[in-house]
């Protein structure tokens, strides 16, 4: 592991598997920069679909270097618990933040961007521009 401080990114769906495929395809896309510390929060702690504070938490304290944590959701309950943990303030790492951008391509965004060495700023910047992505 690196002693490089990078932004930190986590991923938090309602679903387990959907969280770590995620995280999985950002990686993969994200080239043959610094390994970005990103970690899935999906699903409940008994392995339902949901979303869970703790887990939360615990991903959030693994991804942390220094850098800042990115806190991407896919929608609803996971969005208000993120929210809801920012709130309380001690929940989460300092220089958490949580993005306001689509969850996959936000998520491959984020990655690629905090490889490069960006400041949370920048990688936030880069997951929500990920709503302009168009297909056809």
């Amino acid at each position: 592991m690196s002693d490089e401080k990078l932004v930190g990114i986590v991923l938090v769906s309602h679903s387990a598997a959907v969280a770590a495929s995620v995280a999985e395809l950002a990686q993969g896309l994200s080239g043959a920069g610094a390994s970005v510390p990103v970690a899935p929060a999906g699903g409940t702690g008994s392995g339902e679909l949901g979303t869970s504070a703790e887990l939360i938490a615990a991903a959030a304290a693994s991804v942390d270097r220094g850098a800042g944590v990115a806190v991407l959701t896919d929608l609803g309950s996971a969005v208000l618990t993120v929210k809801a943990l920012l709130a309380e303030g001690d929940e989460l790492p300092v220089n958490t933040r949580l993005v306001d951008a689509p969850f996959l391509e936000g998520a491959v965004a984020a990655v690629v961007t905090a490889s490069t060495g960006a400041d949370l700023a920048a990688v936030a910047a880069a997951a929500s521009e990920a709503y302009g992505y168009r297909k056809v």
